[in-house]
């Protein structure tokens, strides 16, 4: 096997490095491993060995990662590897060939299994990257359970920082019964030079590329940071005119549609990238293949570098040495720092890599004030040194030689226990008391820390009994815990795979009635995509937004009705994001839990984001201007596309009325058409042979096909341009409504319609698509012909909104456009 798999590589043009080498040897004895080694040493490489090595002898190879970007991009390169009927990929949202002898997941899906199974899963080796996620503390859990449940696998862990292993290396020999072998402490193939910048960004970019340090990635821990960096660096040139020209030419058609992506066009036309979480995937891609051809030579970004993506650099600017963490501001410890600065240095192009960290800003100043004294010993004397921010965390070049020496903190275990886990622990039968007991004691967890976890299994255990989920009885034999249990109920066999709240969701969705729409809002298509919302992760900046335009819409209308100030501010505490059937959704969750506990593990989360888009009648763009969103646009289509898969993977086929069929066909095209990567990448994973290798791929990705040729999809999209105009008509906002038709004459039109009644519906009826018509009879020219019926309070509907349709100008633009349009009276 080892003769195989080094001529395999060798005919790939690799050399193993030693450390590899020392790695490929023990996976193909059968030992586990644990290789600790410098980004750039080529880990990937011996992931593809041990699973070659378990594919040869008839064994089943998981691959887990973080992320799920991670999976997915792991899964195409195992595919070019090992052909698409050897590999599958399992991550909550998407299962394909699952039964491979190759499969890539989350951590999560592994743990689930692993909780289920026990020893007895199909699981022979188990590959886990960036294992520095043990020590996470919400996500540690599920790099723990496989090493304590999965014995008879054989394990490699992997990660540029892990620090000490040992006491993980001897429980996991213990465990599998396997020599565990460290690889660790190597050399990097391209060493790294540290040093530390009193001078401005600016001028510390400019020498790095003077000296040919180029590409430069800026690490910043803001998005916003990154941006703002990017836009200050284009006043200095970066490339040459040859350069412009060559990146021009490489990004050739490409669609830079979004208010976002004019700014990036203008950058990396100058040679600058720009890449962060937030960006749309088309641009990040973009961005990547640009770096990978050489034609970038600065990227501002976020230290979500450190997590795989593959950006090559030559050097790393790190322009803090502080963060907020999502709670608080804090240092960086060791891990987070080698992470970042492990991605410079590019093996194969580089010999050496350069990390610059950045001294803080007053430090800078004092830095700039000294050098404009010189060597005058009364401007020395008059020079007034600036003392760090009052209240900020700052840092100083002590703390970055110290960063710079240290080693990898500890990894600290992070198991916990929740419902869901114990039902699977108890699903697999067996001994369960034992299984249960072993959980909760025989772990990696401190002493004081494991009573603490039997303490809540036995809580947890009481909820599921009251529940009737399962029971518990004294057992005669007198098991590990003293009570036999037993499950009392049959569990669906992905439970706590996929989206944990969909079987909640399922139930919520059988209170709705589509005939009569008696519970809810009164329309059941919007009502079911709020059920599912309110089952997705919260999109932060989203709702952060949504609230505070409440707030915004709330204070002026006190500050009208003459509301005192001190109230007004007591009332804005309870002004939030919009939370559709909050009151019906709790109450439905509480009679939900009631039977089945475990949920309550889960936080069922109302709010609205596709619904609120549809109500709005809004394009994408119009969505991310209203809410201010262009920095994280790529967040919002991602929480977009991941409700279209959750809508249309959740909601059982016989509950799908047509309108709701327009609505989920509406928000696949709407996603498509914005970047159609998304919905592609999930249709490849269907069929990844057809995927093309990395340096096959054109920089510029295919137009999304025609939004026209989807009919269903597109006549949503009538209907709501439609229906904008209805909406703007009856808030009797003239201005807006001539500047989307400047020729419709719409202020006599509403001047003689308000003369006749006193408002326009906009409710459920008012939207339904049973007052629009469409005519197709024209589109061998070009152009349909669509009629909305106004809903009027006497119920009159005389009143019409007109439009033709152009099929051309459409398709062009990625949404419906309305060419004549006019308000009239039968």
């Amino acid at each position: 096997m080892y003769d195989a798999f080094v001529g395999w590589a060798e005919g790939r043009g690799f050399s193993l490095y030693p450390a590899q080498d020392e790695a490929v040897i023990e996976i193909v004895s059968g030992a586990n491993v644990i290789l600790s080694t410098p980004t750039g040493t080529g880990k990937s490489l011996v992931a593809v060995a041990a699973h070659a090595t378990a594919v040869a002898t008839g064994g089943r190879s998981y691959y887990t990662a973080p992320i799920k970007a991670l999976v997915s991009e792991k899964f195409f390169q195992l595919v070019e590897v090992f052909g698409a009927a050897n590999v599958g990929m399992v991550t909550g949202d998407s299962s394909v060939n699952a039964d491979a002898p190759i499969v890539c997941c989350t951590a999560e899906i592994l743990a689930n299994l692993a909780l289920r199974r026990g020893a007895d899963a199909d699981v022979d080796q188990v590959v886990m990257d960036e294992f520095h996620y043990y020590g996470d503390p919400e996500r540690g859990w599920a790099w723990q359970v496989p090493l304590l449940l999965l014995t008879k696998a054989q394990f490699v862990l992997m990660s540029a920082t892990l620090g000490d292993v040992a006491a993980i290396a001897e429980d996991l020999s213990a465990r599998t019964g396997r020599t565990t072998a460290e690889v660790t402490g190597v050399e990097r193939p391209v060493p790294l030079s540290f040093s530390y910048a009193k001078t401005p960004v600016q001028e510390t970019v400019e020498e790095l590329l003077e000296t040919r340090q180029a590409p430069v990635y800026i690490v910043h821990f803001s998005q916003a940071q990154a941006m703002e960096r990017a836009q200050a660096l284009s006043s200095i040139r970066v490339v040459t005119r040859e350069q412009r020209d060559e990146i021009a030419e490489a990004i050739g058609g490409f669609r830079f549609t979004t208010s976002f992506g004019k700014t990036l066009s203008r950058l990396v036309r100058s040679g600058i990238g720009v890449h962060h979480a937030g960006m749309l995937p088309r641009y990040r891609r973009l961005v990547e293949t640009l770096a990978q051809r050489g034609l970038l030579r600065v990227i501002c970004g976020t230290d979500t570098l450190g997590v795989g993506i593959n950006v090559p650099i030559r050097s790393v600017l790190i322009t803090a040495l502080a963060k907020y963490d999502g709670q608080r501001m804090r240092h960086l410890s060791a891990r987070e720092f080698h992470q970042i600065a492990g991605r410079a240095g590019r093996a194969g192009y580089d010999t050496a890599g350069t990390v610059v960290v950045l001294a803080p800003e007053h430090e800078i100043e004092n830095e700039q004030a000294v050098r404009k004294a010189g060597d005058d010993p009364k401007k020395l004397k008059k020079v007034v040194r600036k003392k760090p921010p009052a209240g900020q965390i700052s840092w100083g070049e002590g703390a970055f030689e110290r960063l710079v020496a240290a080693q990898p903190e500890p990894l600290v275990p992070q198991l916990q226990l929740t419902a869901a886990m114990l039902i699977n622990v108890i699903a697999r039968g067996g001994d369960v008391a034992a299984n249960v007991a072993a959980l909760v004691f025989d772990n990696h967890q401190p002493r004081a820390r494991r009573f603490e976890l039997a303490r809540r299994a036995l809580g947890i255990l009481r909820t599921l009994r009251d529940a009737g989920v399962v029971t518990l009885s004294p057992d005669p034999e007198g098991t590990a815990l003293g009570v036999e249990i037993r499950l009392e109920v049959e569990l669906q066999p992905n439970f706590a795979l996929n989206q944990p709240l969909s079987p909640f969701a399922l139930a919520a969705i059988e209170l709705l009635d589509p005939e009569t729409s008696e519970q809810g809002t009164g329309h059941y298509a919007l009502d079911v995509v709020s059920i599912i919302e309110s089952t997705l992760d919260d999109p932060r900046p989203i709702l952060s937004q949504q609230e505070f335009r409440a707030r915004g819409e709330a204070v002026a209308a006190m500050k009208q009705e003459g509301i005192e100030y001190e109230e007004r501010m007591a009332r804005l505490e309870d002004v939030t994001w919009p939370k559709p059937l909050e009151e019906l959704l709790s109450h439905a969750f509480e009679r939900f839990a009631a039977s089945q506990p475990w949920v309550r593990d889960f936080e069922l989360r109302p709010k609205t984001v596709v619904r609120d888009m549809f109500e709005r009648s809004m394009s994408f763009g119009e969505y991310v201007a209203l809410y201010q969103l262009a920095r994280s646009e790529g967040l919002v289509l991602r929480y977009l596309s991941d409700a279209f898969r959750a809508i249309r993977q959740t909601v059982p086929e016989e509950a799908k009325n047509e309108e709701l069929l327009d609505l989920i066909e509406w928000l696949g095209e709407l996603v498509r058409q914005v970047d159609s990567s998304l919905v592609d990448e999930w249709a490849e994973l269907i069929d990844p042979a057809a995927h093309l290798p990395e340096d096959e791929a054109p920089v510029v990705p295919p137009a999304p096909p025609s939004v026209v040729t989807n009919r269903r999809a597109f006549t949503v999209l009538v209907r709501n341009e439609l229906f904008r105009r209805v909406q703007l008509a009856a808030l009797d906002r003239e201005e807006e409504l001539v500047e989307l038709d400047p020729d419709a004459g719409w202020p006599d039109a509403l001047d003689a319609y308000y003369a006749e009644h006193d408002a326009i519906g906009t409710g459920p009826a008012a939207r339904s698509p049973r007052l629009v018509t469409i005519d197709e009879s024209d589109a061998s020219t070009g152009t349909w012909r669509a009629e909305q019926t106004v809903d009027d309070p006497a119920g009159d509907h005389d009143w019409r909104i007109r439009a033709v349709i152009d099929l051309e100008a459409s398709a062009e633009a990625g949404t419906a456009v309305l060419g004549e349009v006019a308000f009239v009276r039968l």
